[in-house]
């Protein structure tokens, strides 16, 4: 949408509203004119109630044409509402009420509507054609050349990013399975390299893969920034992914990607343009889109998910050299 908006208005100041841990992502954006950083931990104690009260002020101050809210959630539609901007626009989203503040909501067209395009039917409400051509997450050549200084492999290997960690543990394919991968995709294609991505919260996953081929896996848990994150990404050939953040990024630039799902619905929220590749068992409880599980069989959804599958989805999607 940030894409799309500059190229109809090239003339347009546009400034994004981001949680404070995810701002790195959006950093010398190009089409960006500035960055609004919210403190999601905490936000509501009284001690912060004075920061909050500056950024609503600022923005009120801006005199907004429009202001937009893709998340719909109580808290992001307050804040879109206290903005004061020409025109609030939303998702037609019921489950916290937030299109009460709202003057124009774009609805879903489907239940099966994936995400990606009911954001992108905000636009057309606006007058902005939607199109293709454009760059998604553009490069960053600072970032890629340090990143090369770092890891002088990132560019003579050809690396397979594996990416174990979720933040619902029921979204998360068992790290056996993702060791047993790795031990039999690396008998299989030998030439492939393994990078393991995630938090630091993931490194006891990062530890127990890598010892699958230690020598033929780099464990990177705990020790990327977001930028560095994009940036391997885009020197992948291919990636392995639970439904996550991570996997979102690999779809954007176009790297080849298996997704392995259980609790959610890909036509819904996986992979944009890549959901034939998304892995999902046909089970009577799946897609639950639920966080916690209450079948009888506890994680049955990845749980049962055949490594064997996986290794032949990846074998064929990895061009050979």
């Amino acid at each position: 949408m940030l894409r799309l908006i500059k190229q109809h208005r090239p003339d347009s100041l546009v400034y994004w509203w981001i949680e404070n841990g995810l701002s790195s992502l959006l950093d010398d954006d190009p089409d960006l004119s500035g960055i609004v950083r919210f403190h999601r931990k905490g936000w509501a104690q009284p001690r912060n109630w004075r920061l909050l009260c500056q950024d609503v002020a600022w923005m009120r101050d801006q005199h907004f044409d429009w202001v937009i809210d893709l998340q719909s959630l109580a808290r992001s539609g307050a804040f879109a509402w206290l903005a004061n901007g020409k025109l609030t626009i939303g998702l037609d989203e019921t489950r916290e009420g937030a299109r009460g503040f709202y003057d124009l909501v774009a609805r879903r067209a489907t239940w099966h509507t994936h995400a990606v395009d009911w954001y992108l039917s905000v636009l057309p409400l606006l007058g902005v054609p939607v199109h293709r051509n454009f760059t998604w997450i553009p490069e960053r050549p600072a970032w890629a050349t340090a990143m090369r200084q770092r890891w002088p492999e990132l560019a003579t290997a050809r690396w397979l990013l594996l990416q174990p960690g979720a933040r619902w543990l029921n979204k998360r394919w068992p790290v056996e399975s993702f060791s047993a991968f790795v031990r039999q995709f690396s008998r299989l294609r030998p030439e492939v390299r393994f990078a393991i991505l995630g938090s630091g919260e993931d490194q006891p996953l990062g530890a127990a893969i890598s010892q699958a081929a230690p020598k033929q896996t780099l464990d990177l848990t705990g020790k990327l920034s977001l930028p560095e994150m994009v940036e391997w990404i885009r020197a992948a050939a291919m990636m392995v992914t639970n439904d996550t953040g991570p996997m979102h990024v690999a779809a954007a630039m176009g790297i080849p990607l298996i997704g392995l799902f259980g609790p959610t619905e890909p036509r819904r929220t996986g992979p944009y343009g890549q959901i034939h590749h998304a892995l999902q068992l046909e089970l009577p409880c799946a897609p639950c889109l639920s966080s916690r599980c209450t079948f009888s069989r506890p994680l049955e959804c990845l749980k049962a998910l055949p490594t064997e599958r996986v290794v032949d989805a990846a074998n064929s999607l990895l061009p050979r050299v």
